[in-house]
Formats: structure tokens, C-alpha cells, sequence
């Protein structure tokens, strides 16, 4: 996972597609934060803006990443921190806006437009400024001032609903609703930023981490409506496909694997299971009847399976053209032969030395990713503030 650290000015010097944006963000937490750092690499500039003292409070999450909180480190490489009270900036927020292209919040319910820091507020005075607002539940609605973390809005999409076994329901092991509200929000500020250069004007977005949610939540609810009953919570098999899901090689080794028609049923029983009579077999000639005896297709694979390793299992795999995987834990994936082969991992600067770092997914060919520290609280407040007091660029 060893790379070279490439350091803030050695990394603005590669052109990259939003070198020149100015992103300013009053963030904490992950939703936020994650929408701001795809920004930041590909190549705008983020301010951001974090309290004194203690600063953004994912910091303090935990300290997995040599004293370092693993969320904090993952969410903010390639930021500028600026430490600043905004109940009293001394107009250090006015100059900021002034000279930013886009600006990014995920404060309290109302704390915006009590700081003057609303969309309304701010686009009329700064027309070409592109104003996100990413919240819980929406600008309006009877959830609009209720707490979002990303365990409760799980709950209310239905996300915890169909993840899990059919005995207990799970909450996804990622915080999915603040990943898909960042990942809105990115892509709605790139869909701005380029309907500006056609019309010169900016515009304001708003994202909720319930409304991201339940457009993922988009096959089960459809499900729901027309089937008038959810989709069953199966582990890691699925609903409405079978065989699918995660199954034990004789030497312990999990084999998930997927069948997605029927010919690739026929060749799983003849292939895979030496068993080409499962073809026709009534309870599973059709993909439908295969889901309704799920426990007798399960015990047929079982008893081949058992008798195999997990590497004979693969080969049968391969030689059928199922689609396939293994079940990793963690720590395997750190050691993932495809990251290994693609080279990515490397480091990161930060307070504490060189931390892990995954390359970004968006590759531009022949342009370097952008990966540069990861900010102390104010650890470039007096760059930046000497960079609006002389109104010249900076790269902080």
C-alpha cells in the first residue's frame, strides 16, 4: 500500500478537469464532506471551513488511523481547512462567497439563513454562484427539522427493511444514506457548473440523504406496489433470483455466485454440479419455481459443493461462465489482488505522516489523480485569509 505522497503544489500543477473552481463548504459529518472531497480530485480548489479548536466532529469519530479518525481521513485529502466562528468571521465568509464558484452545506435545519448564508440570501448577490444545500429530509415537509444520521434515515427509506436475514433486519454496514446524498450532490454540481458556462448564471441544489436513499430503495418499493408485499430479507441471496448468493466450499472457502438465465442454469447443473438432470427437474425448470424451492435448490448445491475446495468450485465456474466472486472479510480486501495488480493504493500526507489512501474511481488517462493531505483544523487560515486581503490567487 506504500506510494509516494505527491505534495499540494506538485499535484495543482497537473491540469485537471476543475482546476480554477473555487469550492467553499461549511461541512461536517460524511454526506457533505464526501461530495466536496470528488471535487477536490478532480482539481478544485475546497475550502473548508471548520470550527476552532475542535473543527469538523468526524474527527473525533474514532482514532483507527494512527490516532486519526478513519472517516475524517477518508472524507477530507486535497482540502485547505480554514478555522473560523461564523456568529463572528470578521467578513471573512463576504470575501470568500465573493471570489467562490460554488458553495456547499450541510448545516442544522435554519442555520444558513440565520448566518445569511442561505441560497436565497447568497445568489442575489452573487448571481454565478452555485449554492448546495444537502439536509436530512429536505428544505420543507414535517421531517425538515428532524436529526438525519445516516442509521435513522435507513430506517425511515426502508433501507433496514430489506437488508438482513429473514429473522432480523441489518442496517447497511456503509453509511449509505450520506454516501448517496454526496454522490448526488457531486454529480448535481458538476451538471451546474456546466450549465453555467451556457447561461452564465448559477443555480441551487438541494439534496436530502432521505430523498437519495429511497431513489435506491426504487426496485423494492416498486416491488412493494405491485406485488402488494415486500421483498423477502434473504442474506446475501436474492429476492426474485435462485440460485444466488453466498454458498461453502468443503474447505471453507465462500463461493458467491449468481445465475441470471436459463442457460446458464443448464450449464451450472451440468458443469458445476455434474448433475444435468436439475435442468428439467420440475421444482427448478424455470427461474420462478427455483425461487419457491430455494431450500431444496440450496441443499442440492450443498451436498456438491461440500466435496469440492473453493478453488475446484472456481474452476467449474469459470468453465460454465457463471458470474462468480469470493466472500472477503475486510482486512482480505486490503490485500485485494485486483488493487494489488492496478496499483490502488498509496499514501497521503497528513498531521500525523503518510496515511492509506485508495486512488480516486474517476481516472483520467495520463493525468495523475490528484491525492494531497489530509488538513489540521485552521491549517491553512492564514494562507487563505492573506490570499482575500491581497485579492490575488493562492494555492493555499
Amino acid at each position: 500500500m506504500e506510494a509516494p505522497t505527491r505534495g499540494l503544489r506538485a499535484s495543482w500543477a497537473i491540469v485537471l478537469p476543475l482546476n480554477g473552481v473555487v469550492v467553499v463548504s461549511c461541512e461536517h459529518a460524511v454526506a457533505a464532506p464526501f461530495a466536496t472531497r470528488q471535487l477536490a480530485d478532480l482539481g478544485a480548489r475546497v475550502i473548508k471551513i471548520e470550527r476552532p479548536g475542535e473543527g469538523d466532529f468526524a474527527r473525533g469519530y474514532d482514532g483507527a488511523v494512527q490516532g486519526m479518525s478513519s472517516h475524517f481521513v477518508w472524507l477530507n485529502r486535497s482540502k485547505e481547512s480554514l478555522a473560523l466562528d461564523l456568529k463572528d468571521d470578521n467578513g471573512v465568509m463576504a470575501k470568500l462567497l465573493a471570489r467562490a464558484d460554488v458553495f456547499v452545506q450541510n448545516l442544522a435545519p435554519g442555520s444558513a439563513e440565520r448566518l445569511g448564508l442561505g441560497a436565497g440570501q447568497l445568489r442575489e448577490r452573487h448571481p454565478r454562484l452555485i449554492t448546495c444545500s444537502v439536509s436530512g429530509y429536505g428544505p420543507d415537509g414535517p421531517y425538515r427539522d428532524a436529526k438525519a444520521y445516516d442509521l435513522l434515515v435507513q430506517a425511515e427509506a426502508g433501507l433496514v427493511a430489506v437488508t438482513g436475514t429473514a429473522d432480523e433486519p441489518a442496517k447497511a454496514g456503509i453509511p449509505a444514506a450520506d454516501i448517496g446524498a454526496g454522490m448526488y450532490a457531486f454529480a448535481g454540481i458538476l451538471a451546474a457548473l456546466y450549465d453555467r458556462e451556457r447561461t452564465g448564471v448559477g443555480t441551487h441544489l438541494e439534496i436530502s440523504l432521505f430523498d437519495a436513499l429511497v431513489e435506491w430503495m426504487g426496485f423494492p418499493l416498486l416491488y412493494t406496489a405491485g406485488s402488494g408485499a415486500p421483498p423477502p430479507r434473504t442474506g446475501t441471496s436474492h429476492a426474485a433470483i435462485a440460485p444466488y448468493g453466498t454458498f461453502t466450499a468443503g474447505d471453507g472457502t465462500e463461493v458467491v455466485l449468481g445465475i441470471q438465465n436459463e442457460r446458464e442454469w443448464v450449464a451450472f447443473g451440468v458443469t458445476v454440479l455434474g448433475r444435468p438432470e436439475l435442468a428439467t427437474d420440475p421444482r427448478f425448470s424455470t427461474g420462478a419455481r427455483r425461487v419457491e424451492h430455494r431450500a431444496a435448490l440450496h441443499a442440492e448445491i450443498d451436498a456438491v459443493f461440500s466435496t469440492l475446495t473453493g478453488e475446484q468450485v472456481g474452476a467449474r465456474l469459470q468453465e460454465a461462465r457463471i458470474a462468480h466472486a469470493r466472500r472477503r472479510e475486510v482486512a482480505e480486501v486490503l490485500e485485494h489482488p485486483q488493487l494489488g495488480a492496478r496499483g490502488r493504493w498509496t499514501t497521503v500526507g497528513s498531521p500525523v505522516g503518510p496515511v492509506p489512501a485508495l486512488l480516486p474511481p474517476i481516472t483520467l488517462p495520463g493525468r495523475p489523480p490528484r491525492m494531497d493531505p489530509v488538513p489540521a483544523v485552521g491549517e491553512h487560515t492564514a494562507q487563505i485569509l492573506h490570499w482575500l486581503d491581497e485579492g490575488r490567487p493562492g494555492e493555499g
